[in-house]
C-alpha cells in the first residue's frame, strides 16, 4: 500500500494510483480549505477520517452514484410522501443540518464529522458550494442532508432523521429538484444498501471521472432558498 503524502500546495496524485486495500486510499495530509475541498471533489477526491487522524483523501473504485431520472420510491415511503407530513426547503438551516449529521449514530460513539470538516463545510457553504435539504415536522427539524454541488453534479455527504422517513422524503424531494435544475448525476461515493434502494448503482471509476468531467463544468453557485412544494403525484411523475 501507498499513500501519497500532500504538502502545502501539493496537487492531488491521478485517482488512477488510489489503493484497492483500502479500496480508495489515495493521499493523506493537506487541509480542509475550500480551495483544496474544491479541487478534491473536481478530481473525484472526498476526505474521511476519524477524529485524531491525519485528513485523508479518497477515490474508490467501484463509485456509487443514482441518476436522477433512475430514482427509485418504496411502496412505503410514496405512503409517507402522499400524507404530507413534513415540508422541505433548502439552505435554511445548513450549520443545523450538518451538526445534525455529526452526531453518533445508536451504538457508535465516533463521527466522522469533526469540528475541523463543520467548520470546512460552514465555509464551503458561505460560498455557495455547500448545501442542505432540510425536512421540517412543524417548526421542528427532523431530517435532512447535506452535499457539494459542482457543475450539474450533486455530491452527496451524510444525511439524519428524527422521525421516520425523514430523510427519505429530503432525499427524494431534492433527487426530483436536481432533476428540474439539469443536474446529470448524484455522487453517493460508497455503496450502500440505502442508496441502492432508491436507485444508486456502482459505476467503474473511470467511468466516473469521465462523467465527471463532462458534468462538472457551467454551474452558477450561490444559495438555493427554495421551498420545496411537492404533491405526490409531482413526484411520482418520470
Amino acid at each position: 500500500m501507498h499513500v501519497y503524502l500532500i504538502q502545502n500546495d501539493d496537487e492531488f496524485p491521478s485517482v488512477t494510483l488510489a489503493n484497492d486495500d483500502p479500496n480508495g486510499l489515495l493521499a493523506t495530509g493537506g487541509d480542509l480549505g475550500k480551495d483544496r475541498l474544491l479541487s478534491a471533489y473536481s478530481q473525484g477526491i472526498f476526505p474521511w477520517y476519524s477524529e485524531g487522524e491525519p485528513i485523508l483523501w479518497w477515490s474508490p473504485h467501484p463509485r456509487s452514484v443514482l441518476f436522477p431520472e433512475a430514482i427509485k420510491i418504496s411502496r412505503s415511503l410514496k405512503k409517507t410522501l402522499k400524507k404530507q407530513v413534513l415540508s422541505v426547503t433548502t439552505d435554511r438551516a445548513f450549520s443545523d443540518v450538518i451538526r445534525a449529521c455529526a452526531e453518533p449514530r445508536k451504538g457508535d460513539a465516533n463521527t466522522w464529522i469533526n469540528y475541523d470538516m463543520i467548520k470546512a463545510y460552514e465555509h464551503l457553504h458561505a460560498h455557495g458550494y455547500a448545501h442542505s435539504i432540510e425536512a421540517w415536522e412543524g417548526e421542528s427539524l427532523v431530517g435532512g442532508l447535506y452535499g457539494i454541488a459542482l457543475g450539474h453534479i450533486f455530491f452527496g455527504e451524510s444525511m439524519f432523521s428524527r422521525v421516520s422517513d425523514a430523510s427519505k422524503v429530503a432525499f427524494v424531494c431534492l433527487v426530483k429538484q436536481l432533476k428540474i435544475w439539469g443536474y446529470k448525476m448524484i455522487d453517493c461515493q460508497i455503496k450502500s444498501e440505502h442508496l441502492d434502494s432508491f436507485g444508486a448503482i456502482d459505476i467503474p471509476r473511470e467511468k466516473f471521472v469521465q462523467l465527471l468531467d463532462e458534468y462538472r463544468g457551467s454551474s452558477k453557485r450561490g444559495f438555493w432558498h427554495t421551498d420545496i412544494a411537492y404533491s405526490f403525484n409531482t413526484l411520482m411523475e418520470d
